[in-house]
């Protein structure tokens, strides 16, 4: 294993409580773009928000930064567009338009680009009960993925573990959640699959920890070391390891941010808070719950 900062003796859990009250309010951020979420004020995609999907056709290869180009010089901005490249298509999602959007759409893509012959091949409206099931789909599957969690964790190490890890992963969660609706980032499907990505990041930094805590909890003689300073000790052990681990696909997200398209713009933004974030709750979320829950049962004297 890498060793790139030697063998260090940091008092993390000396500063849990000043930690868990930053987690809170990161937490509190979160819950409170759910209801906005709930009641459409925040900047929701068309999967979401309901809308039109354009489905268009081209003869030549097209890139997304024209077809943008041509939209907002048409005055119509905020398009979700992906392309499809090996079928020559290009998918365009908008939300709530005046009616013959459509038709406009179709003409000015003519008439901007006669020699690539563009083609309407289907036209679908996205209405508000679809978007409301669609939210209600998205919410089951963070829910169904902390549980997974949750039962996992318990499984493999003790009840207190599994309630940390998925206290760190809902923080997580709703952390990011928080942090695009104050940016004001669209929240769409793309988003959603980055919060599940995150949640399953976070579960694998965490499962380390507490791996390294179990294993020193078995060495250590009862009586002989407080499990604060055991909890301590075993994240110090473990600490090269996540800082390399996270450096790394943090630094493949970045890439992704910066060279991946703008289809992947923001779920590369996502990932790079979600890794943050993550690194973060492993040592000062996950931990201090556990040292918290289970301080009296853990290492019995």
């Amino acid at each position: 294993m890498i060793q790139i900062l030697g063998k260090t003796n940091i008092d993390f859990l000396g500063k849990k409580y000043i930690a868990l009250g930053a987690s809170c309010i990161m937490i509190i951020l979160g819950i409170f773009a759910i209801f906005q979420i709930h009641e459409g004020k925040a900047n929701l995609g068309v999967d979401f928000a309901g809308g039109l999907s354009l489905q268009v056709r081209f003869s030549k290869s097209i890139t997304l930064s024209e077809i943008r180009t041509i939209l907002d010089k048409t005055g119509i901005k905020d398009a979700d567009i992906q392309d499809l490249p090996t079928e020559k298509k290009i998918l365009i999602k908008l939300k709530k338009q005046q009616e013959g959007t459509g038709d406009r759409i179709e003409k000015v893509l003519k008439d901007s680009l006669p020699d690539k012959e563009p083609q309407i091949e289907s036209i679908t409206e996205i209405g508000p009960k679809i978007g409301q099931r669609t939210k209600k789909d998205a919410l089951l599957a963070i829910l169904a993925a902390t549980a997974g969690i949750l039962i996992y964790i318990a499984i493999r190490f003790r009840f207190y573990f599994s309630i940390g890890a998925t206290v760190a992963t809902f923080h997580d969660v709703m952390a990011v959640l928080g942090i695009f609706y104050l940016l004001g980032k669209e929240i769409n499907l793309i988003f959603i699959s980055a919060l599940l990505t995150i949640a399953g990041y976070s579960l694998t930094d965490t499962v380390v920890v507490f791996d390294r805590i179990r294993e020193n909890l078995g060495k250590v003689a009862k009586g002989s070391m407080t499990l604060e300073a055991l909890m301590n000790k075993s994240i110090n052990e473990v600490l090269s390891r996540t800082i390399v681990t996270s450096f790394t696909t943090l630094m493949a997200a970045v890439a992704l941010f910066f060279f991946g398209g703008e289809v992947l713009h923001d779920f590369a933004f996502a990932m790079i808070l979600g890794i943050i974030i993550g690194t973060y709750s492993s040592v000062f979320v996950a931990s201090p719950v556990v040292l918290l829950l289970g301080k009296n049962s853990l290492i019995k004297k």
